[in-house]
């Protein structure tokens, strides 16, 4: 695990709000535990078959971004607008690729036509990779998520266009 998995990972958590995460692999532990401000910390500990002693890295706590401002009238309108569209969710907690591989193109864009059962993303859980297929046919009008980005259970991925 490189340090940007574990600061996607640290962000994760902070977002999730779980209270404290602990990971356990074969090469290193780390446990992620968050204030009441909804930062987090993370101690790190990996140690090595040669004998060496266990190092531990500590991350200092995420930042939280201040909560934008509602506008108060025009939120009404945009629900209106994509009511008529069906979402696609996530099925789970993971992280989101919109990619087969990082040197290939996306599964799908905005504009793209898509079938039931067509692939339209890979959700990375656990160290495996769930091919998220579309259960409707459509036309993609808008992608919600970011390629890389952690996502969570139920969380809007793609507006569908079904007509």
């Amino acid at each position: 695990m490189d340090i940007r998995e574990i600061q996607n990972l640290i962000k994760f958590v902070a977002k999730s709000g779980a209270t404290e995460v602990k990971l356990e692999m074969d090469d290193f532990k780390i446990t992620i535990k968050t204030t009441e401000a909804g930062a987090a910390e993370a101690s790190y500990f990996q140690h090595y078959p040669s004998g060496q002693p266990m190092q531990q890295m500590v991350q200092q706590p995420v930042a939280q971004a201040p909560a934008p401002s509602a506008p108060a009238v025009p939120a009404a309108p945009a629900a209106d607008d994509n009511s008529k569209y069906i979402v696609i969710k996530s099925p789970m907690i993971g992280t989101l690729y919109r990619k087969p591989a990082p040197d290939k193109s996306p599964f799908v864009e905005v504009g793209a036509s898509i079938s039931k059962g067509d692939t339209v993303c890979v959700i990375e859980a656990m160290k495996l990779f769930n091919e998220i297929e579309s259960e409707v046919s459509g036309k993609i009008v808008k992608i919600l998520v970011d390629d890389m980005s952690p996502v969570e259970f139920d969380q809007p991925l793609f507006l569908v266009d079904p007509s």
